[in-house]
């Protein structure tokens, strides 16, 4: 797995790195990093890389030291590198130094740059750009390399609260950091440069493309339909049974199972989905080895006694959209439940089943949550969360093709079939969401390299190409 790490655990393993190398060492390893990726930049940009020019913006501090040293190892390539130091007084003495040293010329205007180099903030730093780093970073037009993370963006939430920057590239020193994974719309593509950090087991992982494939699951020699799992699928009514056929037609893409449905949307279902046994009550199902509820099945009487029905069983549930409206109403339905149970929420639905608005912590929120109900919440997001037994699971989306209604009800049948297999709640749902971004994105690129707006019925049609792309990374056949 890919880990994230929060700022004092970066700086607790920077601690002990001091102790075992000489000074001055990992500041001149990240430098030599960043402007390795910089040279490539210049290069992809311009063709070439001596003669080209590279402003600094300089904050205090370390950060700043950073983007100094790079300034001077650029200047060594044939650069024309100009710093701005936004606090002179402050700015790294050595760094200035080995600046000054190598020709590099200190000044007060941007200039015409081919690459700025974001050195203004830190991952001790918090808050958004103060009003004259703001000014100059307005004024940009060039391509922006930040050093470790987009300056005013929080190092371990991923949240802007004003002025910040938009890089193309982030240059992640030692370790990525949560804003990597929760604001990559803010850093775009991520290099990480290691340093020669010791790290323990990150709280925030996301698995890597080649686990969700390794992991998902396909017939063996001797199974059968039943062996392979039954998902039961109670969504949909007179008024959305569109919802029905999205869930339980990802549910039947996503393994090689069995389906069971559940709902007044059963004609609708079999004409899309004619493996699919249906039922009339929960109780006449048969029997399953997980359920999802919720997805388009209204808020009465009868959609309240079906949740408490499959509530009462001693299976892994997944509650979605309706249900999770009901669950808002009464929390002491899923709360501590002996079996798995995933809630899905937006951050509106959150906001219902907390009483309070999500605000800038995501991480912290959706950890909270999990933890006070004993239960796996997966909040949906282009970096969708995933808080359950101990550890947070994280899948950046890489993109925001699934923001349209119905994907949602897509995203819960598959996890649903993953829960049937027998996956733990944590990685069924992580994995759900890895194979449903991923089929959005195949399903908006389906023409070409230049994505065009979907819904959810051709991302729904992607989702088992999606997992033979994953699989496809995975060793196993």
């Amino acid at each position: 797995m890919r880990g994230y790490y929060t700022a004092d655990e970066v700086r607790t393993a920077e601690a002990g790195l001091f102790d075992e190398v000489a000074d001055g060492v990992p500041m001149r390893r990240a430098a030599y990093g960043l402007a390795t990726v910089v040279a490539a930049e210049l290069r992809a940009a311009t063709g070439g890389v001596a003669g080209r020019t590279v402003t600094l913006l300089v904050g205090s501090g370390d950060n700043g030291g950073d983007a100094l040293w790079a300034g001077s190892m650029l200047r060594r390539r044939g650069v024309a590198v100009r710093a701005v130091l936004l606090d002179p007084d402050r700015a790294h003495v050595k760094g200035l130094a080995a600046f000054r040293k190598s020709g590099g010329r200190v000044e007060t205007g941007i200039g015409a740059p081919d690459v700025v180099i974001d050195g203004i903030v830190g991952i001790s730093g918090s808050g958004p750009l103060r009003p004259p780093a703001a000014r100059l970073v307005e004024t940009i037009s060039a391509p922006i390399i930040s050093a470790d993370l987009p300056s005013g963006v929080d190092a371990n939430t991923g949240a802007v609260d004003g002025p910040a920057v938009t890089a193309t590239v982030t240059v992640a020193f030692g370790a990525l950091k949560p804003v990597h994974a929760l604001a990559a719309a803010r850093c775009g593509r991520i290099e990480l440069i290691p340093i020669g950090l010791r790290l323990p087991d990150a709280g925030l992982q996301a698995l890597e493309p080649a686990e969700v494939g390794e992991l998902w699951p396909v017939p063996g020699p001797f199974d059968d339909k039943y062996s392979q799992g039954v998902v039961g699928i109670r969504a949909g009514s007179a008024t959305y049974p569109g919802a029905a056929v999205l869930c339980t037609g990802a549910a039947v893409a996503a393994t090689s199972g069995m389906v069971r449905y559940v709902g007044s949307a059963t004609d609708q279902v079999l004409s899309h989905c004619p493996e699919v046994v249906a039922a009339q009550t929960v109780r006449d199902a048969g029997r399953v080895q997980s359920w999802v509820v919720g997805p388009g099945g209204g808020t009465d009487e009868a959609a309240l006694q079906a949740l408490q029905d499959i509530l009462a069983t001693d299976l892994p549930v997944v509650v979605d959209a309706d249900a999770l409206t009901l669950v808002a109403a009464d929390p002491d339905l899923v709360r501590n439940r002996s079996a798995p149970t995933v809630l899905t929420p937006h951050a509106g639905e959150f906001a219902r089943l907390t009483g309070t608005p999500i605000g800038p912590d995501r991480l912290g929120a959706v950890r909270d949550l999990a933890a006070q109900w004993g239960v796996t919440v997966l909040l949906k997001g282009r970096a969708t969360l995933v808080a359950g037994s101990g550890r947070t699971l994280v899948n950046d989306a890489g993109g925001s093709w699934a923001a349209t209604a119905g994907a949602g009800d897509v995203l819960s049948g598959i996890i649903g079939a993953l829960l049937a297999s027998g996956l733990d709640a944590d990685r069924s749902a992580a994995a759900a969401a890895r194979v449903h971004a991923l089929a959005a994105n195949l399903a908006a690129t389906r023409s070409g390299d230049v994505g065009a707006p979907i819904s959810a019925s051709p991302l729904l049609a992607q989702v088992g190409a999606a997992i033979r792309v994953l699989r496809g990374q995975s060793s196993r056949p």
